[in-house]
């Protein structure tokens, strides 16, 4: 097919000289050779077979698989040819006037991706590969050419899978881009090597983060085969027109950095061949970077250089990346360590394919050399920054976040200044940055400090929402002077910071307060800010509440009894409605505060405390129900303090000895004018999110319901009621539980009522 559609486009080409007369055919021929230019026409007449097949296949319009085939071969050929000749003269015209690129960058783009059946990319590789010894043929077009060979190459289904492929096939036509490769960089001006290699790896990294390992295993060899380049070539082929080599030396690619990275991360595929490939890379690198390096030192310095083969023998038999990289450090430009840094923390990503845990394990040991790794603080910030808000993983975000810490540490000022420009509006992954690390004694200090001298500049003032309200501002001052108690209080009270309601800043001041509180000194300066954490509370901002009531009991601790006696009684106040929180954590503060308030009382303020007591006496009770542990041991504690304060010793021994019910009983017995109100307050919890309190609140109404005096027909049918709303609960045990108790309530009635439901269909259900 092939040779018949070459025949019949040269006999398009030669119609008119067959009509004519032979003076009129040779002038024909003549202007036929100058219209195709001098400079290739040596050319045509080395390979005038090989020219006519290009230039016929160009203008057909019909291409199958051998015509392909024949017109890249006549490629090669004719671009092998020229260059064994030194007839490369003109060939660049004769690429532009045909596009010998564009047309096989069609004909590639055109072949099937879920199939290796023909040798059209293998043939295509070779030709780009003769193509690639001849300058400027194929400059500005073999980056689109290499996008579609990866494409087309690498996303092919494993070759396990691929129907009818023959392995020698496949074999080849991945030999032949690892020679078209080659060819492309060491074919390359000395100029341009730099671009090129940076480009091409820049391609391949896109393919490394693939989920099937099909790709990543064809992407990490490539790598590879560049690595051999980089490392076993001390120069490469320089432009004619220039006078001097790529040296090692000038070989400086910003990428690198991020190419150890993925190798490095690419390691954890040990079930792979990727892990291996990525390996050797990772060893051909060092040796290029090891005597880069060299390259550098003196020769009075040369006694001090290793051996790198007993370097790269020492990566091999330990290949985890944190040894790894720890071999490659001191090699390394401060840029290449922070790309490192970058690509590790982006590996912590939820949508990232490489091993957290490993991650993890770098950036511990980045964190515990700041000095050596965290250089380009600008740049990491910018990434944690970017990163932060896609981690959701609690032990990567973590180790993210103690990474910003160890950075703030080393250049406070260098943090705060950029992370006030990528985030000038304080975005939530900003304030959780922040907060982290206002969670740390020293750094807090250090951070508010720099905040002061660079927010008090209104052009920086674009971090908070109101220019008018800087609460951060008069945190920073009131924390970096050195005030004594009443000056501290002075201060506060003009600033009054805590009044802020916005949840997120509000949040932010709080957890910088109650880093500052750790210290007792600042505790107890501490104390006039008390009245604005109660009012914190009924703000309603869960995160807010949690930190603010963690701040009271810090700065509670510190005061004398005496002193902190009437705050006890009106905080206890405050915290009983929190006892029941649907937040555990909050549940767990809140009982823990309102035990250490219990204790705190004296004088006359303790009638008061005791009242406050008992209304939080059933809420403590079932509690001890609650499903989370920490919690119904809080609970447990503060019942023991309530028996204390109130003196009742049969309840302090039923909770020492946990006999749970018997409490319920002796609540009740304690105080049977109580009896109605405690059935109506352990209504609510019929509806408890918590099968066990909802339990125990059936239990408890049914002890109650006994405890009446003369209950009228009304209140037991309202209690009734209220437990049939269980009558359909997802737990069976409850079902059967409020169908018991139901009978026991009206059963112990004089008079029993006759409810719209009878007895034995509630019975039934």
């Amino acid at each position: 097919m092939a040779e018949k559609l070459l025949r019949v486009a040269l006999k398009e080409d030669r119609a008119p000289q067959e009509s004519s007369s032979p003076v009129e055919s040779h002038e024909l021929c003549l202007a036929q050779q100058l219209e195709m230019d001098a400079s290739w026409l040596p050319v045509y007449q080395l390979e005038p077979e090989h020219v006519d097949v290009i230039r016929a296949f160009v203008s057909s319009p019909e291409k199958d698989e051998e015509w392909k085939l024949q017109f890249l071969k006549s490629i090669a050929v004719l671009f092998r040819a020229a260059t064994y000749n030194s007839l490369c003269q003109g060939l660049e015209l004769f690429c532009q006037r045909y596009k010998l690129a564009e047309n096989i960058k069609v004909l590639l783009e055109e072949e099937p991706r879920d199939q290796l059946h023909t040798a059209v990319w293998r043939s295509a590789m070779f030709a780009m590969t003769e193509m690639s010894f001849v300058e400027a043929v194929l400059e500005g077009k073999e980056i689109g050419l290499l996008q579609v060979c990866f494409s087309g190459i690498f996303l092919l289904p494993p070759k396990e899978e691929m129907q009818d492929l023959k392995p020698f096939l496949y074999f080849t036509t991945m030999k032949g881009m690892d020679t078209m490769l080659s060819a492309l960089v060491l074919n390359s001006p000395a100029s341009r090597v730099n671009e090129k290699m940076q480009s091409i790896f820049q391609m391949l990294l896109t393919f490394t983060t693939s989920e099937r390992a099909s790709v990543r295993e064809r992407a990490v060899g490539r790598m590879r085969v560049l690595s051999f380049l980089l490392a076993n070539y001390s120069s490469l082929k320089a432009d004619p027109n220039e006078e001097r080599h790529a040296s090692r030396a000038e070989m400086q690619m910003p990428i690198i950095g991020q190419l150890l990275g993925h190798l490095l991360l690419l390691l954890s595929f040990k079930e792979e061949e990727t892990g291996h490939l990525a390996l050797d890379a990772l060893c051909l690198l060092f040796q290029f970077k090891y005597q880069q390096h060299c390259a550098t030192l003196t020769e009075e310095n040369t006694q001090l250089q290793g051996d790198w083969e007993a370097e790269t023998t020492s990566l091999r038999t330990s290949p985890s990346a944190t040894h790894i990289i720890e071999s490659f450090a001191e090699y390394l430009q401060p840029s290449e360590r922070s790309d490192i840094v970058r690509v590790f923390i982006e590996a912590t990503t939820d949508s990232s394919t490489f091993d957290k845990e490993a991650a993890r394990n770098v950036l511990d040991m980045v964190r515990g050399n700041p000095d050596l790794w965290l250089v380009d603080v600008p740049k990491i910030t910018s990434c944690i920054h970017k990163t932060l808000g896609c981690i959701k993983s609690v032990p990567a975000r973590q180790s993210v976040e103690s990474l910003m810490v160890s950075m703030a540490d080393k250049c406070p000022q260098e943090v705060v200044t950029t992370l006030l420009q990528v985030a000038p509006g304080g975005d939530s992954t900003a304030l959780a940055l922040w907060e982290a690390m206002f969670s740390v004694p020293q750094t807090v200090r250090n951070i508010l400090k720099e905040l002061l001298s660079q927010l008090w500049d209104l052009k920086s003032r674009l971090f908070c929402t109101h220019l008018e309200d800087y609460c951060l501002v008069r945190l920073a001052m009131l924390a970096s002077r050195d005030l004594g108690d009443r000056a501290f209080a002075a201060t506060y009270l003009d600033f009054r910071f805590l009044k802020e309601e916005r949840p997120a800043m509000l949040s932010l001041v709080l957890r910088a307060i109650m880093t500052l509180s750790e210290r007792d000194e600042m505790a107890r300066k501490m104390k006039v800010i008390l009245p604005d954490l109660m009012r914190v509370l009924l703000f309603g901002y869960k995160a807010a509440t949690t930190k603010a009531l963690l701040v009271f009991r810090t700065i509670m601790a510190q005061l004398e009894r005496r002193e902190a006696s009437h705050i006890a009684v009106q905080m206890a106040e405050f915290l009983l409605p929190l006892l029941d929180d649907e937040l555990s954590q909050l549940r767990e503060s809140s009982i823990s505060l309102f035990r250490d308030l219990m204790m705190m009382a004296v004088g006359n303020d303790k009638r008061e405390m005791k009242n406050m007591v008992r209304l939080g006496l059933l809420p403590l009770f079932f509690r001890l129900s609650d499903q989370t542990q920490s919690v119904a041991k809080a609970a447990g504690e503060a019942l023991l303090a309530a028996a204390e304060l109130l003196k009742w010793k049969p309840l302090k021994h039923l909770v020492r000895t946990q006999q749970t019910w018997q409490i319920g009983e002796s609540l009740l017995k304690q105080d049977r004018r109580r009896a109605q109100e405690f059935l109506i307050q352990s209504l609510s919890y019929l509806k408890d999110a918590q099968a066990s309190l909802r339990e125990a609140a059936v239990r408890f109404i049914g002890l109650a319901a006994r405890h009446l005096r003369n209950p009228s027909k009304k209140k037991l049918a309202e209690i009734c009621s209220a437990l049939q709303t269980l009558a359909e609960d997802h737990e069976p045990s409850i079902r059967s539980l409020v169908a018991q108790t139901v009978i026991i309530i009206l059963s112990s009635s004089r008079e029993q009522p006759r409810p719209r439901w009878t007895l034995r269909a509630l019975c039934c259900r």
